[in-house]
């Protein structure tokens, strides 16, 4: 089964996880990015990001190259933000109908939120997602319940 990991990374912990990811499986990586960059401290990286999440904003991508057809599983890598996932997650899912490919996820977090960042994902999917994976700050904090929770999660991929 070939596989893809697209995700969004503001702070550096979701890419992390992808690069880890991408090192023991293999996987191909698409990382996202968007024209008109979020604040990445301060008052206006929660102003702007949590506005932008909540009102489930899609911002424009930058170009990328993505050929659905070539991959049978995609695992969708985001930040929670605001209880939901990062809206670059958003436009990428509206600008490529994934509904037919296996689908999972994982979440990075500072507090709570991903489990109703799921349910959000899975609905704009139209399909449960099959393995899920949430970790608090795992590079900024890492410890070796974050890495034994990973290790289980990139074995069910």
């Amino acid at each position: 089964m070939r596989s893809i990991i697209v995700y969004y990374s503001l702070e550096g912990n979701t890419e992390h996880v992808a690069d880890i990811i991408k090192k023991k499986k293999g996987f191909d990586v698409l990382r996202l990015s968007v024209v008109k960059e979020y604040p990445k401290s301060g008052f206006k990286k929660f102003l702007w990001g949590g506005k932008s999440a909540v009102m489930a904003e899609t911002p424009k991508l930058n170009p990328y190259v993505f050929d659905k057809d070539a991959y049978d599983q995609i695992i969708i890598g985001f930040p929670v933000w605001a209880g939901t996932f990062a809206p670059p997650i958003s436009s990428f899912i509206k600008e490529n109908d994934i509904s037919d490919k296996h689908v999972s996820a994982f979440a990075c977090q500072s507090g709570a939120g991903a489990e109703k960042a799921f349910a959000k994902l899975e609905e704009l999917i139209d399909r449960k997602l099959e393995h899920r994976l949430i970790l608090i700050d795992p590079k900024d904090s890492p410890d070796e319940e974050k890495d034994k929770a990973l290790d289980a999660f990139i074995e069910k991929l």
